[in-house]
């Protein structure tokens, strides 16, 4: 593995561009899923003398029941875990969370990487890899994540009901017209992964394109049944008329639009 400089040794804190915690500000809390020890001590190291909290785990289960009681604000994670494939430890934090997710994989064909990427990865780091590298990718990771949820709503609707993107719920917004006991549609990690770009931009075209790069990753730009399959499936969980939607837009063409 080709480490930056302290990796094996004493770790430097001096680095140019890193994300000390502001005053009045926690670090941020990064979880590294690793079953390597060596590499895995290598990393918490250096990400501690970059003043960030460390949380670790060795498998997936680990990594998963770690996240629930302390949800970090990013994940580094190798896929070869030895209980479970990394790729299932992504598709189940995502159900619950959109912190960044960095892989770190000895895996190098592009099927490893699309299906990483397609679960809900952020980004994808190979090793042998520079430390230094990534932690760069971590702290861009980071910065997209907090200007993300600065500037972005954490509560949408749609006809009844109210979308709760931080917490990952739908409740009954109106009780009054339809029974309390309705129950809320369960969405599947793709269809949140759609609504939480649309809902974060209410009022804004948002191309096919970008979306599907967003959700599938590289080399899915064209695949617009994609978007049209699931699409026509939130439409038909979430909207009161899937077939002349008011929230859920087309723009023929174009993309689609979350209209409030």
């Amino acid at each position: 593995m080709t480490v930056a400089s302290g990796s094996q040794g004493q770790p430097r804190s001096d680095q140019p561009g890193q994300l000390p915690a502001a005053a009045g500000r926690p670090a941020p809390l990064i979880l590294v899923v690793e079953d390597q020890p060596p590499l895995l001590r290598a990393l918490q190291l250096n990400l501690r003398a970059r003043q960030y909290g460390v949380l670790t785990a060795a498998s997936g289960r680990e990594a998963l029941a770690v996240a629930a009681s302390s949800p970090p604000d990013a994940m580094i994670l190798d896929l070869g875990l030895p209980d479970m494939d990394g790729t299932n430890v992504i598709v189940a934090f995502r159900v619950r969370s959109r912190a960044p997710i960095i892989v770190l994989s000895g895996r190098t064909s592009p099927g490893d990487k699309i299906g990483a990427l397609d679960a809900g990865a952020d980004d994808y780091v190979t090793k042998p890899f520079a430390m230094a590298e990534l932690l760069a990718r971590l702290r861009a990771a980071l910065r997209r994540d907090e200007a993300h949820g600065q500037a972005a709503p954490a509560v949408a609707a749609i006809g009844r009901w109210t979308i709760d993107l931080t917490a990952y719920t739908i409740f009954q917004s109106d009780v009054r017209t339809y029974p309390a006991d309705s129950p809320a549609p369960s969405l599947t990690p793709t269809e949140w992964r759609l609504l939480q770009i649309l809902l974060r931009r209410p009022g804004q075209l948002v191309s096919s394109a970008q979306l599907l790069a967003d959700v599938w990753g590289p080399g899915f730009q064209n695949r617009t049944n994609y978007l049209r399959f699931h699409m026509a499936r939130l439409r038909r969980k979430l909207e009161e008329d899937p077939s002349r939607p008011r929230h859920l837009l087309t723009e023929p063409g174009m993309g689609y639009r979350y209209q409030p």
